[in-house]
Parts: C-alpha cells; sequence; structure tokens
C-alpha cells in the first residue's frame, strides 16, 4: 500500500474507533515535498459541521500550517473519492493532484449521497429554487474588488 494512502486510510479507521460517533469512515493527508503537512478524518457529527469531511480538515489544517490558502505545491491522499464539497475545496486550495482509495460508487453503497449531489449540481435548478435578485447592487463591490490588487 502507498504510504501515504496508508496514513490517510489509519486517519479514516480513527472514527470506526469511535464507533463512527465522530463521523464516516473517511481519512486524508496533505503532503509536501513528499513530506505529509497535515492529516485529518472526518468530524461531521463530533463537530456538529457539515462541512467537516476529512478532506477540508486536512486543507484547514494545511493552509494554517503553511500560512497560505495556496496549495498548488501539494498532493492529497483521501481515503474516498471526494465529494463535490470537498472536490471544490481541493480546487480553491490550487491542490492539482489527488489519489483517492474508494469511488464515489463505493460511497453511495454504503449511504453516502456523492452521487446524488453530482446530479444536482448538474441541473441544480431541478433541485433549488434559485433566483437571482439586486445584481444591479451587488455587482458594485464586484467591480471595485477587480479594480484593486488581490491576493489571487
Amino acid at each position: 500500500m502507498d504510504k501515504f494512502m496508508k496514513v490517510a486510510n489509519e486517519e479514516a479507521k480513527k472514527n470506526k474507533e469511535q464507533n463512527f460517533k465522530n463521523g464516516g469512515p473517511f481519512g486524508a493527508v496533505i503532503v509536501k515535498n513528499n513530506k505529509i503537512i497535515a492529516k485529518a478524518h472526518n468530524t461531521v457529527l463530533q463537530d456538529n459541521d457539515p462541512t467537516a469531511h476529512a478532506e477540508i480538515n486536512a486543507i484547514r489544517k494545511a493552509g494554517n500550517i503553511l500560512k497560505s490558502y495556496d496549495l498548488s505545491d501539494c498532493i492529497l491522499y483521501t481515503s474516498c473519492y471526494p465529494c463535490p464539497m470537498c472536490l471544490s475545496a481541493i480546487i480553491w486550495s490550487n491542490i492539482k493532484t489527488v489519489y483517492y482509495g474508494n469511488t464515489k460508487e463505493d460511497a453511495a453503497n454504503i449511504g453516502f449521497k456523492d452521487d446524488y449531489i453530482y446530479s444536482i449540481i448538474n441541473n441544480a435548478n431541478s433541485y433549488l429554487n434559485l433566483k437571482n435578485i439586486d445584481r444591479n447592487e451587488t455587482i458594485k463591490l464586484f467591480e471595485e474588488f477587480s479594480k484593486s490588487p488581490t491576493l489571487y
């Protein structure tokens, strides 16, 4: 087994040790220059936070450790294909390489709705009531932002 995937899998096993009271069976590791920067597991139930997935917890830790939102020099190892939320966080953090163990279909088979969410994203208006309002006012700050020096 890959040494970093083994660590991600061990992180996932931490929830089994707690009878899955912390959250689902997911773990993640962020590596830079062949060194582990951060590792985490799912803590959704423990934290009462639906965003506390292993990948996001690891990204938050790595950002704090590296003092940067830009993790472009890092690699993510995760015990399962990232859900849409985690995939978005990975993209926002500029991580370009992700190794995963289980598939999104494997997650669906144990009750997680990743596949369902991916289908909703493809046609969000069929699931959510998304309505554009007051853009003439909210766009003003975007216009100011586009004229200022940014971190991006």
